[in-house]
């Protein structure tokens, strides 16, 4: 580790929080198909971690090798310090799938079988199944001088085949991909209920001898490798944004390897071939036990078993949603009307509160004009099937996507053409900025005149990731706020960029000064023997600005206490830096997404939730948003929540300087409360 540096290095954090992932599937004490979901949580992360964050950093590498980053590292440092970490837990994570989890499974009637453990009928039967279904969809691709080096697809899974021909005893290099849109894990059995499964890759390499009849199958083993997949936009220069994001992403399939992922003893010669027609450097090569990918366990994870899962848990009606009928949009927009409303998902439904309040503006007569911000959604969206309907009635629909999100860019881009069909109007936020922030604002004429209602939120309009995603929301008619957001809409769909905002915070324009303002003014108050504090709940604290204004908080007596999912570029504890700082980080059964900022403001407590993160994309190259609370009654929820996380009776990990402790039991060994525990406790025992 670099030695002045007093900020933690953004993807070195990213890398602890993903090991805060696997301990998570490390844990014994959660239900087995959990502890295989987390395996899979955390491999897909791994790819996503490597086709961006990696990538990004390899490009830093050709660009500006000697530019040293704010934690002290050179692009060629931190590829080597991530290599080494990478590796590290990537052996961590393949260990324990094999060693524990697969022996764990067997237990429970849960195999993933090799071929020489298969009966006699077992193997028929996967024959009968190679024969039919999978061996003419399978493309052997030689390598000779007639048949270059194929393209490798990012992230496929693929055999790498040395077969002999026994006339000239000549090796020959040939490929076979493992095809995607097959099952990768194949029943042995045809009963329904087959709990055994032999891997894809497997069944392929045993009847390699039918792809290449007449030749000798020397030897074979599984290899994938990752792609660059980042894509980079220049708003200024594109006349075009869809055409040109459609464009891209016709190129981003070609990017760069960046990770080369071998089943281990592989021949040297082979593995040289492979980075040599890869152009992959050594340093970014994996060595693995078999099975590599593990993303596609997901299937285990989702077999119907429930008492090897978490007990169910089903989300009840906000009580102020309650009472009120669900065909009935009057008395809906009544309750809005009769006060402000707090939301709480996974615990509170997101179906019966968010959507339904599009889906009631959608068919409600009296509304005129729902506008909306998009950044992530479902497949079958029930909120894009409000605002068609809406529109197709002839309302004003204004729809903002943010058809840049990453890894959702194609999904977006249909939405955006089926949308603009149905007659919404569709736009694509700020030249230059993705817009974040999760808004909703419904126009209703009422006997007192144009009323406005409004939903924010922290979590993306999304009803599946709703069901796992722990976020925030209120559902407002408030007249500041309301008209806050009209003037927010009016920013990103026309020409007003100087809108000043009441209850909002709003980025890049005011966020980010408003934030600091706020921790400046805490120092003030320490400084003066008045109430201060600072508490926040977020994913994400890296921003330079604002490690360095919560390194003065600290100095001047102000107690932090930070609660953070993800990367954390602060070191706590640190005498003369840091000291009255502390960090805490949650991982569940649900994902901690939510946003919380607090502020004791000499006794007059504020508290602000929403979109944005402490990150330099969230300030200053998104639009998001934050919006203070102003009910006293809400305001105790989040300090309940914010109290729960940091307490020191509840289940966490706890950053120190330069790691990550996990804290699950108490002196006497007595385990800590689970925070999301309480809460699936709490609204189950509530349910009517």
């Amino acid at each position: 580790m670099p030695e002045a540096a007093h900020l933690i290095d953004r993807e070195l954090s990213w890398l602890s929080f993903n090991e805060r992932v696997l301990e998570m599937a490390e844990d014994s004490s959660i239900p087995i198909l959990e502890r295989v979901r987390f395996l899979t949580i955390f491999a897909s992360n791994l790819d996503e971690f490597y086709m961006v964050r990696v990538a990004s950093v390899l490009g830093k590498l050709e660009s500006n090798p000697h530019l040293v980053n704010s934690a002290g590292y050179t692009a060629a440092e931190l590829i080597a310090a991530i290599s080494e970490r990478a590796k590290e837990l990537t052996l961590r994570h393949a260990n324990l799938f094999k060693k524990k989890i697969v022996p764990e499974l067997k237990g429970h009637d849960i195999e993933i079988i090799r071929w020489d453990d298969l009966s006699d009928d077992e193997r028929n039967h996967v024959s009968r199944i190679f024969s039919d279904r999978i061996f003419p969809v399978l493309t052997p691709l030689a390598v000779d001088p007639s048949h270059p080096f194929p393209y490798i697809s990012g992230l496929s899974l693929n055999l790498a085949v040395i077969v002999k021909n026994p006339k000239s005893s000549e090796e020959y290099f040939a490929r076979v991909k493992v095809p995607p849109i097959l099952s990768r894990l194949v029943s042995v059995s045809p009963a329904a209920n087959s709990k055994r499964f032999l891997l894809l890759e497997d069944l392929i390499a045993i009847h390699l001898q039918e792809l290449f009849p007449g030749m000798l199958i020397q030897d074979h083993y599984t290899f994938r490798i990752t792609r660059n997949q980042d894509i980079e936009l220049e708003d200024e220069d594109t006349e075009d944004l869809l055409d040109s994001l459609e464009q891209e992403l016709a190129r981003r399939r070609f990017g760069p390897p960046v990770r080369l992922e071998i089943e281990e003893g592989i021949d040297k010669h082979l593995l040289d071939k492979l980075c040599q027609e890869l152009d992959i450097n050594p340093a970014n090569v994996l060595s693995l036990p078999a099975p590599l990918d593990l993303t596609d366990l997901t299937k285990i994870a989702d077999l119907d078993l429930p008492k090897l899962k978490y007990p169910a848990f089903r989300s009840r009606t906000a009580s102020a949603l309650s009472e009120v009928d669900s065909e009935e949009p009057d008395l809906f927009f009544a309750a809005i009307r009769q006060g402000e409303i707090l939301l709480h998902h996974p615990y509170e439904s997101f179906t019966s509160s968010v959507v339904q309040f599009l889906q009631h503006a959608a068919q409600d007569p009296h509304v005129l004009a729902i506008k909306q911000t998009l950044y992530r959604t479902s497949g079958d969206s029930p909120i894009i099937e409000a605002l068609i309907e809406a529109a197709e009635a002839g309302k004003q629909v204004l729809a903002v996507i943010e058809i840049r999100a990453r890894f959702d860019e194609q999904a977006n881009v249909r939405w955006a053409r089926k949308l603009e069909a149905a007659g919404v109007h569709v736009v694509y936020g700020l030249m230059g900025l993705k817009t974040h922030a999760k808004l909703s604002l419904v126009v209703r004429d009422e006997s007192q005149g144009l009323r406005l209602y409004c939903h924010i939120g922290t979590g993306n309009y999304n009803p599946k990731t709703a069901r796992f995603y722990e976020d925030l929301g209120i559902l407002s008619a408030d007249t500041v706020l309301t008209e806050d957001l009209t003037k927010l809409f009016n920013q990103l769909s026309g020409f007003a960029p100087h809108s000043t905002y009441s209850r909002l915070l709003v980025a890049p324009r005011t966020l980010r000064t408003g934030l600091l303002e706020k921790i400046e003014n805490e120092i003030v108050n320490a400084k003066a023997g008045k109430p201060a504090g600072i508490q926040m709940k977020l994913n994400s604290l890296l921003d330079e600005e604002f490690v360095e204004a919560l390194y003065a908080a600290s100095n001047a007596g102000v107690k932090v206490d930070l609660v953070v999912r993800g990367i954390c570029a602060i070191r706590p504890g640190i005498a003369g830096l840091s000291e009255n700082i502390r960090v805490r980080s949650i991982l569940g059964r649900f994902l901690e997404h939510s946003r919380i900022y607090h502020f004791v403001n000499g006794g007059d407590d504020e508290y602000w939730i929403g979109s944005s993160d402490l990150m330099h994309r969230n300030l200053d190259r998104r639009v998001e948003s934050l919006v203070r609370i102003e009910r006293p009654a809400h305001k105790s929820s989040l300090q309940e929540l914010i109290d729960l996380s940091i307490s020191d009776e509840t289940a966490s990990w706890h950053q120190e300087a330069d790691s990550w402790k996990r804290i699950t039991t108490d002196k006497s060994g007595e385990p800590l409360q689970d925070l999301q525990g309480i809460y699936v406790k709490r609204y189950r025992k509530a349910r009517p």
